[in-house]
């Protein structure tokens, strides 16, 4: 049973509503900017949507549901816009819809939206039935002028106090979608500083309705979370496998089920590295099952 909380009314709702085995989603994006950007259009919070619509499409997969996800915007993107846009959910290594730029999106789906995942304040006018799922705003903030993000924890270290969640630009500032950048904060020379998943990593971080800031130190934390749990996924891929303990399993996945809490499966994830008490084989198994839903491609260095 999968639950989300509808903006509209606060309540916990699930979907699709029983016996209906057919999740029909419907991502929606305010009008990509027509400013100078260099092209892409794309601000932190089209990313931060198009992010949780992806979520919420592989949480329902997770649990046996299928799912048709169809994506709208305000306004038609122009074709270089639109091809940012296909760049963008690429690099970030989100699922891409059936239809983009759907004009009658109940036709695409096959019958009205069972959620509606939008921006805040951003939901379109003919949303009239569904739940809407509402994502909160996204700031920006250059290296040190205000507190790191409360995003996931480093695996050798506690989690930064306070932290939500980092973008690699500021409002001004296009998205690069290969190289994300964070004013303020020099990459130059990090062999992992163009590796877009640490910017999914950090959005993933908090509740997807707060609001969230960035800061450079968020997404070097991100780089670096990425790096380690990469670096211990191979190393645990070398031992005999072992099952997923049971206690793990139910608690990361009633997470998951009760609001896209991914959050609270991140700190599960710390957490199980970091146990004695946990086979190797075992701690494998975790991170490579719950990547199904991060996203993050966490056995990338197995074999290597």
């Amino acid at each position: 049973m999968l639950r989300v909380t509808d903006t509209r009314t606060g309540r916990l709702v699930e979907v699709p509503a029983p016996p209906r085995r057919l999740l029909r989603s419907r991502v929606h994006l305010p009008a990509l900017d027509t400013g100078t950007d260099n092209g892409t259009g794309i601000r932190p919070v089209h990313l931060r949507v198009l992010l949780i619509g992806d979520l919420l499409a592989r949480v329902a997969e997770l649990q046996g549901l299928q799912v048709v996800t169809v994506l709208t915007t305000t306004a038609p993107p122009a074709d270089d816009r639109s091809r940012a846009l296909d760049r963008v959910m690429d690099v970030l290594g989100i699922h891409p819809p059936v239809v983009v730029g759907a004009r009658h999106p109940d036709a695409a789906l096959g019958g009205p939206a069972d959620v509606h995942v939008t921006a805040r304040g951003e939901g379109p006018a003919d949303a009239t039935s569904g739940v809407r799922i509402e994502v909160g705003p996204v700031t920006t903030a250059p290296s040190g002028e205000s507190t790191p993000p409360d995003g996931p924890r480093s695996p050798d270290g506690p989690a930064p106090a306070g932290a939500e969640a980092a973008t690699p630009t500021t409002p001004d500032t296009p998205v690069d979608p290969a190289v994300p950048t964070v004013p303020g904060t020099s990459t130059a020379g990090a062999p992992d500083a163009a590796d877009p998943l640490a910017l999914r990593l950090l959005l993933l971080g908090c509740p997807y309705a707060s609001p969230v800031t960035v800061t450079g130190e968020a997404l070097a934390a991100a780089r670096h979370t990425l790096r380690e749990w990469r670096r211990q996924v191979a190393g645990w891929a070398r031992e005999p496998s072992a099952p997923i303990p049971a206690e793990l399993l139910r608690r990361s996945h009633q997470a998951l089920v009760d609001d896209l809490g991914v959050h609270a499966v991140l700190d599960l994830l710390a957490d199980a590295a970091a146990r004695g008490d946990v086979r190797s084989g075992a701690k494998f198994e975790t991170f490579a099952h719950l990547d199904r839903v991060l996203g993050l491609d966490l056995a990338r260095d197995v074999g290597h």
